[in-house]
């Protein structure tokens, strides 16, 4: 492979430092740069389902996550009460030593990434961004927004849902949709019960449980409702409570816990589609910058992961960069394209409060689909 020598990647998240690694592993010589500072990470725990525990293994980084976070398999529907309804499956892969399910702390996984972009020699680059694309013929030209310029003979936009370098290439497409629902998200101690995911159906919201660790798991909650501003703690506890009100079991004994020490996180839902391509000359967008999706089926950071072994495959087996790219959008489209609908579909089912086997049917029937190879 002599077509690609340099690369920038623009965004330090899970996309970015994937691709990070990827790149490294082919020998090109790679620039990651990160508006932020000091490379923070924000959130809580995050799910991820068997297809990302596959992507995880390929980057080289499963057996971490199988010892430090929660690796395990199906999930478990309750009603609003904690009753035990059934086990939505989640498939064994074939042909791979994987796990059907789990959960990590977003702070941890972004420790592995980013020290594995460190290890591996990425020329990293914090508090800046790009203002500029300039295509040539044999490179992409950028100008960072701290003045200095570089020449690269690929640009990876990996710069999350609110994508500057996706307005640099396409100043035309598609914005961020609200989706009409807020997940609210907070980190509690997990008792032993708690051995799998957990979904607690049939009320006015959705509500869940991950386990992220042997001691630690996060509740999600999806509310139906007018995008919320930015709220106090004080509010945040006494929202969250209300909305808790109907649950029982562990839900009421997490929503009782509720007070000024705990940490909520609130986040509008917004996703959408970027039509194809992704690509404009040497440059290409992967991870939420090209399809940003809602929780739902728990595949925003595989996807991302994914992009980042799929665009270096290509690269590897690929005469052309030209040639690179289109593969990348052929393996990718109707994939992510898959996650995106379907999740936003779930998401739809939810807030007209449909059946909880309309709901968990298309959950599984995605699943399936995402076990088949990338």
């Amino acid at each position: 492979m002599t077509h690609v020598k340099t690369a920038l990647i623009v965004g330090g998240g899970i996309g970015g430092m994937s691709a990070a690694i990827t790149l490294r592993n082919l020998g090109i010589q790679v620039t990651l740069i990160d508006l932020d500072p000091q490379w923070r990470v924000y959130g809580a725990g995050i799910t991820i389902t068997g297809p990302t525990l596959r992507a995880f293994k390929a980057l080289g980084i499963l057996s971490e996550v199988i010892t430090h976070a929660y690796t395990g398999s199906g999930i478990q529907v309750c009603d609003v009460n904690g009753k035990p309804l059934h086990v939505v499956p989640t498939p064994v892969i074939a042909d791979e030593d994987v796990p059907g399910s789990g959960g990590i702390m977003r702070p941890f996984l972004h420790q592995l990434l980013s020290k594995r972009t460190l290890q591996l020699g990425a020329d990293v680059r914090l508090g800046i961004t790009v203002n500029t694309i300039t295509h040539a013929d044999d490179a992409v030209e950028v100008v960072f927004s701290d003045g200095s310029s570089g020449r690269y003979d690929l640009l990876v936009g990996a710069d999350g849902v609110f994508s500057r370098i996706r307005d640099l290439l396409f100043p035309t497409a598609p914005k961020p949709v609200y989706t009409g629902q807020c997940v609210w998200r907070i980190v509690a101690p997990r008792p032993p019960m708690i051995d799998r995911r957990h979904f607690f159906l049939g009320g006015p919201c959705k509500a869940g449980l991950t386990p992220v660790s042997k001691d630690q798991m996060y509740m999600f909650l999806l509310e139906t409702t007018p995008k919320r501003g930015i709220l106090s703690d004080n509010e945040l506890v006494t929202e969250l409570r209300r909305l808790m009100e109907i649950y029982g079991g562990i839900l009421s004994d997490i929503r009782n816990s509720l007070g000024p020490a705990s940490q909520i996180v609130l986040r509008p839902l917004e996703g959408f589609l970027l039509p194809r391509p992704w690509q404009k000359g040497r440059c290409i967008l992967i991870g939420d910058a090209a399809h940003p999706t809602t929780p739902q089926l728990a595949s925003g950071a595989g996807l991302a992961v994914e992009d980042a072994l799929v665009l270096a495959a290509e690269l590897a087996k690929s005469s052309t960069l030209e040639e690179a790219l289109a593969g990348f959008m052929s393996r990718r489209y109707e994939r992510c394209r898959l996650v995106v609908e379907n999740s936003l579909e779930i998401g739809r089912r939810e807030q007209m409060r449909a059946p909880i086997d309309a709901q968990t049917n298309l959950v599984e029937h995605s699943l399936q689909a995402l076990a088949q190879p990338i």
